[in-house]
């Protein structure tokens, strides 16, 4: 998939007010400074479609972008963001987790992990617990660039072996870098055939 075409639609934090016309969407979801704008500007090859900033917690509120006229890229709030009043907080999860679980059009959530970091007991929580809502998913580890392929390894299977504890088998799995677009192809090519069959039916 070649995306010509991105555009900002629309911010809020409630789930009536998200677009109504059936097109399907994929949301990006990770621990605060995960990478999340830079990957989703590096998958829309948009410099500035998400606002990257060197504060945690900045993306606040649910965020829906148009792709070539058929799909929508959410970019959602960072979760575990420590230094956000927990009134904040308590409602950022209430309206995320509503989008999330009542949400049909959304087809695939992207949770995105830091490769770098062994794997975090909030990230292993919250894919469990798309797992019981039965939310599909899969894992985005960003930041390959900045460890070696033997230390990217290390903690892949560092990983597999803390979701196999919980799961049959691994939900599908993908390595990015926002620095030299690797992963970038893989990542559409996956949310291209999802739309075709969300087409078919």
């Amino acid at each position: 998939m070649k995306i010509n075409k991105a555009q900002f639609v629309i911010s809020n934090t409630d789930i009536n007010l998200c677009p109504k016309d059936g097109l399907p969407e994929y949301a990006f979801i990770g621990r605060s400074n995960v990478g999340k704008s830079s990957l989703i500007n590096m998958i829309t090859g948009r410099n500035k479609l998400a606002k990257i900033s060197g504060r945690p917690g900045k993306t606040q509120l649910i965020n829906h972008f148009m792709i070539n006229d058929n799909w929508y890229l959410v970019d959602l709030p960072g979760y575990g963001y420590a230094k956000a009043s927990k009134t904040s907080r308590a409602n950022w999860e209430k309206f995320i987790s509503e989008y999330l679980t009542k949400r049909e059009d959304l087809l695939n959530v992207f949770v995105l992990l830091d490769c770098r970091l062994e794997p975090q007991q909030i990230d292993i929580e919250f894919m469990n617990w798309c797992g019981e809502k039965q939310i599909a998913f899969s894992m985005v580890f960003t930041k390959i660039d900045k460890l070696s392929s033997t230390s990217l390894q290390k903690n892949l299977a560092k990983y597999k072996k803390e979701m196999l504890k919980h799961w049959e088998e691994l939900p599908p799995v993908f390595t990015t870098s926002a620095t030299s677009k690797f992963g970038q192809e893989k990542l559409l090519n996956y949310i291209e055939n999802i739309n075709t069959s969300f087409e078919k039916k």
